[in-house]
């Protein structure tokens, strides 16, 4: 059996698409909340990795301004399972030293969840060993048009907007570009994630449901990243 590639280059800022929780289920014939619940649960081993592989930033793609159309049942218990994951997970990742950072738009999202993602903010604010930024109520061109709207409150004059401006008030501000996206479950889409932020990220994708995607899913993930020549549009030497 040959010896395992060393990691020795690590993305600094990695993105998640998770992605098939409901086809998980329905391969075992359980009810699509049943998939959601094992991709909720799923999320500790995965930031553990996270944090084990030295990954600065991590951004995980829980919840996009386009999946409010799914069925209210289905919406109401995702919105119950994160709750749940912020009440169970929150000391143990407070102890680890995770920092959470919530990124995407606040209306309709829950009272109840709202408070509790701002007490997640408040309490891990000064934790520096893993940045995890959830993405909850989030949608790339959303992120752009508030941005937008935000500059011209402001009375920004068009000469003064520039790519550093707009980056600046993004929900994202003040992180790195995306360096790596995974998507799980198969699909070859961004869906509206970090649209902005991944001009010029690389791409993983892996037929792996988002509930089975554990360790050693993510170190193959990044093993592909570390093989990649990143050229930023131009030419290397």
């Amino acid at each position: 059996m040959s010896e395992q590639p060393a990691l020795y280059r690590v993305p600094q800022h990695v993105g998640i698409i998770m992605d098939g929780n409901g086809r998980w289920a329905q391969q075992r014939g359980l009810p699509r909340s049943a998939g959601h619940r094992a991709g909720t649960e799923n999320l500790r081993r995965v930031i553990e990795a996270a944090v084990e592989f030295a990954v600065p930033i991590l951004t995980l793609y829980a919840f996009s301004t386009e999946n409010w159309k799914r069925p209210r049942q289905e919406v109401d218990a995702l919105m119950s399972l994160m709750s749940a994951a912020l009440r169970d997970e929150l000391g143990k990742l407070h102890a680890n030293g995770v920092r959470i950072r919530h990124i995407g738009a606040e209306q309709g999202v829950p009272r109840l969840l709202l408070t509790g993602i701002r007490h997640a903010e408040t309490l891990t604010q000064h934790n520096q060993r893993l940045q995890l930024n959830v993405a909850f109520n989030y949608g790339g061109r959303a992120d752009i048009v508030q941005a937008v709207r935000t500059l011209v409150e402001r009375g920004i004059s068009p000469a003064q907007i520039d790519e550093q401006a707009i980056a600046e008030v993004l929900s994202t501000a003040g992180l790195p570009d995306v360096d790596l996206i995974i998507r799980t479950a198969g699909e070859m889409r961004l869906s509206n994630f970090l649209i902005w932020e991944a001009a010029y990220a690389e791409y993983y994708s892996t037929v792996v449901y988002w509930p089975d995607f554990d360790r050693e899913e993510l170190l193959k993930a990044l093993l592909a990243y570390q093989a990649r020549e990143r050229r930023y549009g131009g030419l290397n030497q």
